[in-house]
């Protein structure tokens, strides 16, 4: 009646539907990681001008840039999951969830692409 599962049951992990889930908690945690530099950059404004300009110099480096390649894909498909796990919930997309989170994500990747071109053509080498 009552079948034991293994405590990581790697089975459960070969549907779109978990990892879905999955990513969508791990680009939250990136996005709260990111909320929090954020906040920080913006308190160094507390500590004066100067401060404030070395660390906005540090920022505008092309590691960081390239960072922001990467925060705006995060952002995108937090954005684009989170329309899907709506449709999902509220409008019967339970009958084709596998179909729209694959629509979704391709949107998002040719708006990351453009995107990313346009943040990558400000860097200066």
């Amino acid at each position: 009646m009552y079948k034991r599962t293994k405590f990581f049951d790697l089975d459960y992990y070969k549907f779109v539907g978990s990892w879905a889930w999955i990513l969508h908690r791990l680009s939250g945690l990136g996005l709260i990681f990111y909320l929090t530099l954020h906040i920080w950059v913006i308190n160094t404004l507390t500590l004066g001008e100067e401060t404030f300009n070395e660390v906005t110099a540090f920022l505008n480096s092309p590691l960081f840039k390239l960072l922001e390649v990467g925060l705006w894909g995060i952002i995108l498909f937090h954005a684009f999951n989170g329309v899907r796990i709506v449709i999902v919930d509220f409008f019967k997309g339970s009958l084709f969830h596998k179909k729209l989170f694959f629509v979704m994500i391709a949107v998002a990747f040719v708006l990351w692409a453009i995107g990313s071109y346009l943040l990558i053509a400000h860097i200066k080498w």
